[in-house]
């Protein structure tokens, strides 16, 4: 039987506990625990996720969108959604042309390679909310992105590396003025 609703499992990473470690993730990684969100949609699901993970998703502000070639149709996409929810969209060059070209407003801002002021020199300064980032497999790049997930993280910006996070996470901010407490016996009514 399929249940009425949708449940998210987020793992829950320690990564507060060690400042400057690249928190990117990778097979060695070892969560410290687990929560999960129940709703009625997707969306709200996810939003409970977050909030038991203790990730903040902010309701207003600017998010900084940088990704890879492949997943730039998805990011316009995103970027479309945050701006209809009223968030200002910042983006790298390659990724802000994708999105201006869709009729999407978006500012430019430098990757960390090319100069100051920067996506972590914005993010220090408390002017980037939130972070969706996607690299290439590659070392170089890798690398080039630690600077952007170590900032967040030393400044508790919350921050999506997957476009699958990155569209979860978007779907998620559409439920923050309208999350609903079910009780689990009223879950488990719903089977029914």
């Amino acid at each position: 039987m399929i249940p009425p609703y949708y449940s998210v499992k987020e793992a829950v990473f320690p990564f507060n506990k060690f400042p400057g470690v690249d928190p990117i993730l990778g097979p060695e990684m070892r969560s410290t625990g687990e929560v999960m969100g129940v709703a009625m949609t997707f969306g709200e699901a996810m939003l409970k996720s977050q909030l038991g993970a203790g990730s903040r998703l902010p309701t207003k502000g600017t998010v900084v969108i940088t990704v890879k070639n492949n997943d730039k149709d998805r990011a316009v996409k995103i970027a479309s959604e945050l701006v209809d929810l009223g968030f200002d969209v910042v983006a790298t060059k390659g990724t802000a042309a994708a999105i201006a070209a869709a009729g999407v407003p978006v500012k430019v801002v430098n990757k960390v390679k090319d100069g100051r002021p920067h996506i972590a020199d914005l993010i220090k300064a408390g002017e980037i909310q939130l972070v969706f980032t996607t690299v290439d497999e590659t070392r170089t790049a890798i690398a080039d992105s630690r600077y952007i997930r170590t900032a967040a993280l030393a400044n508790r910006v919350t921050y999506y590396t997957t476009m699958a996070g990155c569209e979860a996470a978007t779907e998620a901010l559409k439920h923050q003025d309208d999350l609903n407490v079910v009780s689990l016996q009223e879950l488990h009514l719903s089977l029914a």
